[in-house]
């Protein structure tokens, strides 16, 4: 069993859903950056996602587009994120998985980058533009290192994509809520529960809703049928607007969310 799904099966044992909270990595600055993933785990986060800034970030809504532009234009290089990852993993235990487009890491070197995320503590990578089936070297890679490999499955996914996806999967399947880019709205698509029993029927061992969760309650109703809730646009406008301070405080309530039976 990964770090990851160790990770999500201790919070299961505590009567809880994991709660996988995103920064991207370099916003506002590295080392804030990498305080502010601390303070995740330090106030409730069972998983953190890392995402190093990207030029062309397709999935990403505006806020995180806005944090990762920032990032950018600061003089974000990869060899950071590495060095991210290192420091968090030593002040905190709880793992640490890359969500990253694939032509960074194609860039880098498949085999390099995962000798160098295997070497700074991390855990694994979530890879939203790249399907198992286009993944031949990363999943060699992935094997060999023994990082966790978390495609994404969509409302969309045909009944063959999904056992595609299941069965290359380690870690979790991250399950897109509804269609579209990352962002806080005021309803989850129904789909996302549908998708996640469709999951389960293909075999996956655990599943993580993300893309739109953006308040307790809504965590506390994807956990009625997932194994996690994954929040991204809240941590980061809360970093924005009020710094660690206020990133520690949403984290807090957000995770009063993971709670079953509640």
């Amino acid at each position: 069993m990964s770090r990851v799904e160790q990770a999500i099966q201790k919070a299961e044992e505590q009567g809880r859903g994991a709660f996988v909270g995103y920064l991207p990595v370099g916003f506002p600055d590295l080392e804030t950056s990498i305080e502010a993933a601390i303070t995740l785990a330090r106030n409730g986060a069972d998983v953190i996602e890392l995402g190093p800034p990207y030029s062309d970030p397709v999935m990403d809504g505006a806020i995180i587009q806005e944090a990762t532009q920032k990032a950018l234009a600061s003089g974000f290089r990869m060899a950071d994120l590495f060095t991210a990852v290192r420091k968090i993993t030593a002040a905190v235990d709880v793992p640490v998985v890359v969500m990253t487009y694939w032509n960074p890491v194609l860039q880098y070197g498949v085999a390099r980058f995962a000798d160098d995320l295997l070497a700074a503590g991390g855990a694994g990578l979530i890879t939203p533009d790249i399907t198992p089936d286009a993944a031949t070297e990363w999943i060699r890679e992935s094997e060999r290192t023994g990082l966790d490999r978390i495609f994404l499955a969509a409302p969309t996914s045909t009944e063959e994509r999904l056992d595609l996806i299941v069965a290359a999967s380690r870690g979790f399947v991250y399950t897109v809520s509804t269609m579209g880019i990352t962002g806080e709205r005021a309803e989850l698509d129904r789909a996302a529960r549908t998708l996640v029993g469709r999951l389960r029927s293909h075999g996956a061992r655990r599943a993580c809703v993300g893309i739109g969760i953006s308040t307790a309650e809504q965590i506390r109703a994807v956990l009625e049928y997932a194994d996690g809730a994954i929040v991204g646009t809240a941590l980061v406008r809360a970093l924005r607007d009020g710094g660690v301070a206020q990133l520690a405080e949403v984290t807090r309530q957000l995770s009063t969310g993971t709670r079953r039976g509640e």
